[in-house]
């Protein structure tokens, strides 16, 4: 059930991020969803081997070579998901920061989950 609910959060937070940043477009929620289900796959499979190719980078930027991972999966997901459109690198980027920002405060918002 957690995932389930995490992927709505995702989507809900993408469609409201999409709104707010005039570089990023999402048509409706169901390319949200679609978005969210995606962006966990790559950030599941795919960002865990970046992280590690690069971790001499990231160990050198202290740690802020991850946003720049976050950005090429988003720019990735834009690619991959019809319907949602970004613009350039720099609205990827805003758009990874944003995402996680408000989809952290709603899943915060829920209710918590007991070990």
């Amino acid at each position: 059930m957690g995932i389930l609910i995490r992927i709505l959060v995702t989507s809900l937070a993408a469609l409201l991020t999409a709104y707010l940043l005039p570089g990023v477009d999402i048509k409706d929620f169901t390319t949200a969803l679609i978005l969210a289900i995606v962006l966990g796959l790559l950030n599941l499979i795919v960002k865990p081997i970046l992280v590690i190719l690069t971790l001499p980078v990231t160990i050198i930027t202290l740690g802020l070579f991850l946003l720049v991972i976050n950005a090429l999966i988003v720019l990735w997901a834009s690619s991959l998901v019809e319907g949602f459109k970004v613009d350039n690198f720099w609205w990827a980027l805003i758009f990874s920061v944003v995402l996680s920002i408000i989809s952290g405060i709603m899943l915060s918002l829920g209710p918590q989950e007991r070990d």
